[in-house]
């Protein structure tokens, strides 16, 4: 038999080789995987949003108005019980809880007095949970505009 017929191992230098070229292409690609990470993360943030404000338009058309900011976002799940008590709940106008937003954090809600044309205010703070930023860490509103204090 010869040297060449036993041969059945890779060599430390083919090993290392391979490695090399695994962490190049991960150093290539990993960014934009994270990066697709965060979008995704905004972009259900803004869906979560949306399907929360039709659920606050619908509570509105059976009650005659938007929930307190005191009975907040749970009245869309469950009957408020603080005052003002709605007056036609038929609800419960979501099929599950209320969720975070992508970030582990609870959806902000205000309510406006006067004329405005966004009765309320639904953000989220992204990733940082504080108020401006850029990139993940933007506040993601209902009305398309910075939160404002």
């Amino acid at each position: 038999m010869s040297w060449k017929a036993e041969r059945r191992a890779f060599t430390l230098i083919e090993l290392l080789v391979v490695l090399a070229i695994i962490a190049t292409l991960g150093a290539l690609v990993g960014p934009d995987l994270f990066r697709n990470a965060g979008d995704a993360k905004v972009q259900a943030a803004r869906s979560q949003i949306e399907m929360l404000s039709l659920a606050l338009d619908s509570y509105r058309l059976d009650n005659d108005g938007y929930p307190s900011v005191e009975q907040g976002l749970d009245a869309l799940r469950e009957r408020p019980t603080a005052v003002p008590a709605p007056r036609n709940w038929r609800g419960p106008y979501l099929r599950r809880p209320v969720p975070p937003d992508p970030w582990g954090h609870a959806y902000q809600y205000r309510v406006l007095t006067g004329e405005q044309a966004n009765p309320f205010e639904l953000f989220s703070l992204g990733r940082d949970g504080k108020p401006g930023g850029s990139g993940e860490d933007a506040d993601i509103t209902s009305w398309g505009g910075p939160v404002l204090p």
